[in-house]
């Protein structure tokens, strides 16, 4: 799977992704750091990736809906932590 993780996702998250076999970019990676919403996602699906994020602001689901998009997965957390982070990816 082609995945990008957005920039509130730990980079170390990205070797662990790659020892399973998916391809992964990351938006500091990428210069996308500080960049708008937009333009992350913009950059996300040109490259027909799957994004990853913490974001609420990708939660609109008009905006991004099931079908329209290479994948979104937005993490919510009961207990935010890295450990409880890298358990739910």
């Amino acid at each position: 799977m082609k995945i990008k993780l957005d920039e509130n996702l730990p980079d170390r998250l990205a070797p662990v992704l790659t020892a399973l076999c998916h391809s992964v970019d990351t938006a500091r990676g990428e210069h996308l750091t500080g960049r708008a919403d937009p333009q992350v996602w913009t950059a996300t699906q040109a490259a027909q990736r799957f994004l990853i994020t913490q974001d609420l602001d990708f939660s609109e689901m008009r905006r991004y809906a099931p079908g329209t998009h290479a994948g979104l997965l937005l993490v919510r957390l009961t207990r935010p932590g890295r450990n409880a982070l890298f358990e739910r990816i």
